[in-house]
C-alpha cells in the first residue's frame, strides 16, 4: 500500500527543516522532499535604502553560526563595489579570522551533529558516558575557533571588530601568540579527529545509481596554489576547464522558487550541485596543507568521492587545515615584530556608485553577496545566495538516490537515514530562507 514519510522536525540542525517522501504501492519513489519551513528573511529588502555602512553588521545578524561567514562577504562585496583595496595585515587578520569559524562551525557538526548518527546515539549527550575524551577535546577546539573569533573580530558571534576597510583593533603580538600556543596544543586533536572520522562507516547510499547524473560539485578556484576559502573564481566538477569570476555567479546559483520551502532551489540547466567541504576537498584536495593531505590519505578513502555522507570527514580533514593555516597566518603576521596598529583604509573618499560581488567558502559551502550602490552610497540591490540553499535540491536528489537503493526498507529506516543524509550537508536553515510564498484570494 503507499506510504507517507513525514519528519515533520529534522534534529540536530541549524534551524526548522522537514522530510516528506511519498512511495506508492509498488514501493515506487513518488515524492522525495526536503523542505526549509523557518520563517523567512528578507534581509535583501532590509537592505535596499540603507547606507552601506550599516551592512555588515545587519547582515551577520542572518546567522549566529555562519556571521562571520556573512559579515566578510558583504565587506568584501561592498570594498568591491567602491574599488576599494586594503592592506596584506588585514588580508591576513581576514583569513585568521575565517579559520576561526571554521574550526568552531566543523567542530559543532561533527562531533556534536553528525557523530551520533554514525554511533546510534541520539544526541551528544549520550556520547559523553562512552567517548568522554573525544567529547573534551571536541569543546576543547570549538572553545578555540570562537577564542579566535573573538581576538579577531571583537566578539565570537556578530564580529563588530572587521570593517570596511579593515579593522577597528588590530591584535597584539602577545595576543596572537597565547593563540598560537593552544593551535600548536590542540593541532593533535585535530589530526586525531580525521583518524576519528576517518574510521566510520559511511553506506554508499548516495552514490548515484548506474546511469544516473553523477553529482556536480561547486567551489571556489583558490587564487593561489594553496587550499583557501578566499577566491574570484568558480570552479565546477562538471565542467572542470571553465572557471567562471564571481561576477558571474547567477550562471550556477540559478534560483528558482518552489513552492514546499522558504528556500529557493539553485538548479543551473535544470539539476543540482554539491557545494561545501566535499566539493572544496574534491575539487583542491592536492592543495591542501600537508598534514591534512597526509591524514586524509591515511583514512583510506580516496578523493574525488561521490558519498554525500563523506561531507562530515572532509570537514574534519578542513578542520586540520584550518589548524595549519591559522598558524601559518599567524607566523606571517608576527614577522619583522608585527603585528602593526593599522588604520582601516580611507572609505569617505571612495563613495560612488557601483555593483559589488564576493564570494567565499564558509563551512557549509559557497556564499555569494552582491550590492548596488546610488552616487551617495545608499544600498539599491541587494543579493545573497546561502550554500545551504544551494544544496537544497541535491539533498533531495540524494534522497531518491537512498530510495531507490531501498525501496523495502521499513519507514523508521528510511526516516533515520533521510535524516542522516541531510545532517551530512550541515544545513543551516535560517541563512536559507529568503523567501516566501504569497496566494492571493481571488
Amino acid at each position: 500500500m503507499p506510504r507517507t514519510i513525514d519528519v515533520k522536525h529534522l534534529s540536530r540542525v541549524e534551524g526548522h527543516g522537514r522530510i516528506l517522501v511519498e512511495i506508492d504501492d509498488r514501493n515506487r519513489l513518488e515524492r522525495a522532499q526536503f523542505s526549509l519551513v523557518e520563517g523567512p528573511r528578507f534581509f535583501e529588502a532590509l537592505a535596499r535604502g540603507r547606507d552601506f555602512r550599516d551592512i555588515p553588521m545587519m547582515v551577520s545578524r542572518i546567522c549566529a553560526i555562519c556571521s562571520v561567514g556573512h559579515k566578510l562577504t558583504s565587506v568584501l562585496a561592498l570594498e568591491d563595489a567602491l574599488g576599494l583595496t586594503v592592506s596584506r595585515q588585514t588580508q591576513l587578520l581576514r583569513d585568521l579570522l575565517f579559520q576561526g569559524m571554521s574550526i568552531e562551525s566543523h567542530v559543532l557538526h561533527t562531533y556534536f551533529l553528525a557523530l551520533p548518527d554514525f554511533l546510534g546515539a541520539g544526541s551528544a549527550i549520550e556520547l559523553v558516558p562512552r567517548l568522554p575524551n573525544e567529547v573534551k577535546l571536541g569543546l576543547a577546539m570549538k572553545k578555540l575557533g570562537n577564542t579566535i573569533q573573538e581576538l579577531v573580530g571583537g566578539r565570537a558571534i556578530h564580529p563588530v571588530n572587521a570593517i570596511i576597510g579593515g579593522f577597528g583593533r588590530v591584535p597584539t603580538r602577545d595576543e596572537l601568540l597565547t593563540v598560537r600556543k593552544r593551535l600548536v596544543e590542540l593541532l593533535p586533536g585535530a589530526e586525531k579527529t580525521v583518524e576519528i572520522f576517518g574510521g566510520l562507516t559511511y553506506p554508499d547510499d548516495t552514490v548515484p545509481a548506474d546511469g544516473a547524473r553523477p553529482t556536480s560539485f561547486v567551489a571556489l578556484a583558490p587564487d593561489g596554489d594553496q587550499f583557501s576559502f578566499f577566491g574570484r573564481r568558480i570552479a565546477t566538477s562538471a565542467a572542470p576547464e571553465t572557471v567562471l569570476p564571481v561576477e558571474e555567479y547567477k550562471a550556477i546559483a540559478d534560483e528558482r522558487v518552489v513552492p514546499h520551502s522558504s528556500a529557493k532551489h539553485s538548479l543551473p540547466g535544470g539539476e543540482p550541485y554539491f557545494t561545501g567541504a566535499l566539493a572544496r576537498v574534491n575539487l583542491f584536495f592536492n592543495k591542501l596543507t600537508p598534514r591534512a593531505k597526509a591524514a586524509a590519505l591515511a583514512t583510506g578513502v580516496r578523493f574525488p568521492s561521490a558519498n554525500s555522507l563523506h561531507n562530515n570527514l572532509c570537514q574534519a580533514i578542513e578542520n586540520l587545515y584550518s589548524f595549519e593555516r591559522a598558524i601559518e597566518v599567524i607566523d606571517l603576521l608576527l614577522e619583522d615584530g608585527g603585528p602593526r596598529p593599522e588604520a582601516p583604509a580611507d572609505v569617505e573618499a571612495k563613495v560612488r556608485a557601483g555593483r559589488g560581488v564576493a564570494a567565499t567558502e564558509v563551512p557549509r559551502g559557497t556564499l555569494y553577496h552582491e550590492y548596488e550602490l546610488d552616487d551617495a552610497g545608499q544600498v539599491v540591490y541587494a543579493n545573497i545566495i546561502t550554500p545551504t540553499a544551494q544544496n537544497q535540491a541535491n539533498v533531495e536528489k540524494d534522497f531518491g538516490s537512498y530510495l531507490h537503493r531501498h525501496p523495502e526498507a521499513d519507514d523508521a529506516t528510511i526516516a533515520f537515514n533521510l535524516e542522516m543524509i541531510a545532517r551530512a550537508y550541515d544545513p543551516c536553515i535560517s541563512c536559507a530562507a529568503h523567501y516566501v510564498e504569497v496566494k492571493r484570494r481571488s
